[in-house]
């Protein structure tokens, strides 16, 4: 498996999952603040730009950072946070390995199947992927997911790198995945987070998770967007992070 390491080793160590078609530059702000405390690792997710796997599913992804995390880190991990495919990928390693990290922070992730979504992706795919390498169409998808301007460099680079039949399994499996009741048993202190302007069905996701994770706090962030918080508002994010570990109260500006 192939990681993105900053910061500190022998330190605490935090595991950040990017999201669909993302990168590690997806917490490019975040590193920067949490470089001089702590050990970060990325890791590219299959079947996306630096992997060297194809993605077969989030199940398989998830048992393959659990690998990793049991060969270089004797099994635990401080924190493992994850936003959208990447909270998915989280969710099922939690459900998997209830133990594997003190405390997880859960960022838009889908969590209830969407079938009329899942039936529409492989012809729309193939239908629009020779789009994706054109920056024009890219700039449109980028401002659609509301990434800053100043990473589309990146976006360009990463998105055109992956495949069209990964590009394909990777959002069945986003629209096709239900949280697991093994979650109920995850021993980590989680923090959910999702958006005030996200999809009814992120909203019933994110209290599905809440209610399945005994340990765990919901916040509403109040007119952000899905993956707005990490993406948009690296600062915000480290605070709940913090105050996660820290066990301080989490004082959000949205609603619980």
């Amino acid at each position: 498996m192939f990681v993105t390491e900053f910061g500190i080793k022998n330190e605490e160590v935090i595991v950040l999952l990017h999201g669909g078609g993302l990168s590690w530059w997806n917490y490019t702000d975040e590193i920067e603040l949490l470089k001089n405390r702590f050990h970060i690792i990325i890791p590219a997710l299959d079947g996306h730009s630096g992997s060297d796997a194809d993605f077969t599913s989030i199940e398989d992804n998830a048992a393959r950072i659990i690998r990793y995390i049991d060969e270089k880190f004797e099994g635990q991990v401080c924190l493992i946070g994850g936003l959208s495919l990447g909270g998915q990928i989280l969710l099922e390693i939690l459900s998997q390995r209830k133990d594997i990290c003190r405390f997880a922070v859960i960022e838009s992730a889908l969590a209830l199947p969407m079938p009329i979504t899942h039936s529409l992706i492989r012809p729309g795919m193939r239908l629009s992927y020779g789009l994706i390498q054109k920056k024009w169409f890219s700039r449109l998808q980028m401002r659609s997911l509301k990434i800053r301007s100043d990473l589309f460099d990146n976006y360009y680079r990463d998105t055109g790198a992956i495949t069209c039949e990964n590009y394909i399994m990777f959002m069945q499996s986003n629209s096709a995945y239900r949280a697991k009741p093994g979650l109920s048993l995850c021993r980590a202190k989680a923090l959910i987070v999702v958006g005030g302007r996200e999809r009814p069905v992120m909203k019933k996701s994110a209290k599905l998770i809440h209610a399945l994770i005994p340990d765990s706090e919901l916040i509403m962030v109040r007119d952000y967007h899905h993956g707005d918080l990490s993406m948009n508002h690296a600062d915000e994010y480290v605070k709940y992070m913090t105050a996660l570990i820290l066990k301080n109260p989490i004082d959000p500006h949205g609603t619980s």
